[in-house]
């Protein structure tokens, strides 16, 4: 067995490749430990200056940096450390310029098997003066980072039940961490994580002095530490959360803690993990800020389940101009949502982003100067995508709405004309009625060949445009709900002849009503 650890970095772009090297073996057993995982050689370099590993195995082609460049970046910087390139059969043009660099070894790919994989690694620890390297396996098989690691990777694996009590002998496990990223925190570096588990450290030995702890292998720059404790020592970790959560408040307004749900098994570690400790730990997205500690059983009442967003009365409201209505309900419904910290994150922040898509679109369709808008949405996209809190969601939404009024309210000053508005509302209104402009014109009464250069040089589109453009997105409405025929619903919008709204509809969505409602059923069950 080794006598010191020989430490592995796994440098591939696919991250299949990277876990399947990392399972294909039991490292630990063997004498070795990976010390981590890079996509390109720049992550690596820098992964290499902090951890310091014997060998680093390399993809030979990815972005950023390839597998030739990081070699001579590492025989040049760190001449200690020994290489081993992975390539494809039609690569090896390049595994040979490697070679002239002082790469130890190649592994194809495409043969790549756990026996093959373990000799080139035992053959290249040899060569390292500082690792003394014997055959054999560790004593006692499995150990437990390659247990933790394996769980926590999804992994059922037959576990050697004397060992793991050995190991965690109480009858409690429980989850504690959180996410060191959040917020321009550089919790990527090692220092803050060091710093961190330091605090966790010399809080654990005051309130749970007895307690077995060990750090997981958990997604990257979140901090989580798995705690073993008796069933009666619960509230101990309880106080660690809220010390930790106390000096967070005052040093770190960002950082909030995470308790999981206590489990009786380590079997159940990896569910736990994915299903409690990741789940809660979402919830901060929309908890006040000044929460710095989330746990299980101290979570607030939900208040009552928000009724689905009635987009239709939405475009309603909007085409017919009553926008301060519009945008209240808007509002209203999006504090609902952030109301409840159980609402999914990303589905929030995208029915966000997709409200102000259609907003600007609504608004391009009633002539409005949208160029500024229009330019601006992609900025208001990209900042909802990276808010760390819900408020800072609603904020930008606000911000949109205020750009969208000013919007609006230049077009009024500016001569939105009363007589087309009020025309265009009679046509969203009556446009189920057998309405000509002959029908418009004498409503309004005006000339019918004035009306229509009239409706022409004040709207988009002309009169017969615009209102079969309303009673298409009518019928699209109807043809989503399967219980009109398709002649129905032709009758309902205002055609007396199937065959011409047939061909009306095709016109305007690309798509016969048919097929139209065969592709939104099928995106429905999707």
């Amino acid at each position: 067995m080794m006598v010191l650890a020989c430490r592995v970095l796994i440098v591939d772009d696919e991250l299949l490749v990277r876990q399947g090297i990392k399972h294909l073996l039991n490292w630990e057993q063997e004498g070795f430990q990976i010390i981590g995982e890079a996509s390109n050689g720049k992550e690596a370099l820098e992964l290499i200056e902090r951890e310091e590993p014997h060998i680093v195995i390399t993809d030979i082609v990815m972005p950023v940096m390839g597998g030739e460049a990081l070699t001579r970046a590492i025989k040049s910087r760190f001449p200690q450390i020994e290489v081993i390139i992975l390539s494809s059969f039609g690569e090896f043009d390049y595994v040979r310029s490697t070679f002239q660099s002082g790469v130890a070894d190649y592994i194809l790919k495409p043969k790549l098997e756990a026996f093959q994989l373990l000799d080139i690694v035992k053959r290249t620890a040899r060569k390292i003066p500082s690792l003394k390297l014997e055959e054999g396996e560790v004593e006692g098989g499995q150990t437990i980072p390659w247990i933790l690691d394996k769980l926590m990777s999804g992994y059922e694996i037959e576990l050697d039940e004397n060992r793991i009590h050995h190991s965690f002998p109480y009858d409690t496990f429980q989850l504690i961490g959180a996410d060191l990223k959040q917020a321009g925190s550089k919790g990527s570096e090692r220092g803050e994580e060091l710093q961190w588990m330091e605090r966790i450290l010399t809080e654990l030995d005051e309130y749970l002095p007895n307690a077995v702890h060990a750090k997981l292998p958990a997604e990257p720059d979140m901090l989580v530490l798995l705690v073993n404790m008796n069933h009666s020592e619960k509230e101990g970790l309880t106080n660690v959360g809220r010390r930790l959560a106390e000096y967070s408040s005052a040093h770190y307004p960002s950082r909030v803690w995470t308790i999981s749900e206590p489990f009786l098994r380590l079997k159940e570690l990896g569910a736990n993990y994915k299903e409690q400790f990741i789940r809660i730990n979402h919830y901060q997205f929309f908890l006040p800020l000044s929460q710095h500690l989330i746990i299980y059983d101290e979570l607030p009442s939900i208040p009552n389940e928000n009724q689905p967003f009635n987009m239709n009365q939405f475009t309603e409201l909007m085409n017919r101009r009553q926008f301060d209505t519009a945008f209240a309900e808007l509002l209203e419904h999006v504090n609902g949502l952030a109301a409840n910290y159980k609402t999914d994150v990303f589905e929030f922040k995208s029915f966000v982003g997709n409200v102000i898509f259609n907003i600007t679109i609504l608004l391009s369709r009633l002539d409005s100067d949208m160029k500024k808008l229009e330019e601006a949405k992609y900025s208001y996209f990209k900042q909802i995508g990276e808010a760390v809190h819900a408020s800072s969601a609603i904020a930008l939404l606000h911000s949109f709405i205020a750009e969208a009024n000013a919007v609006i309210e230049k077009r009024s000053v500016t001569g939105s004309n009363s007589n087309m508005t009020q025309l265009l509302l009679f046509i969203r209104e009556h446009y189920a009625d057998p309405l000509s402009l002959t029908e418009l014109a004498k409503h309004f009464h005006f000339n019918p060949s004035y009306l229509s250069s009239y409706f022409t040089s004040h709207n988009k589109e002309g009169f017969s445009e615009y209102l079969n453009k309303i009673r298409v997105e009518k019928a699209a409405e109807l043809l989503e709900d399967v219980t009109a025929s398709i002649s129905e619903i032709s009758g309902l919008v205002g055609y007396s002849d199937h065959s011409y709204f047939t061909k009306v509809f095709k016109k305007v969505t690309g798509l016969s009503p048919s097929h139209y409602r065969k592709q939104y059923a099928a995106k429905k069950r999707d």
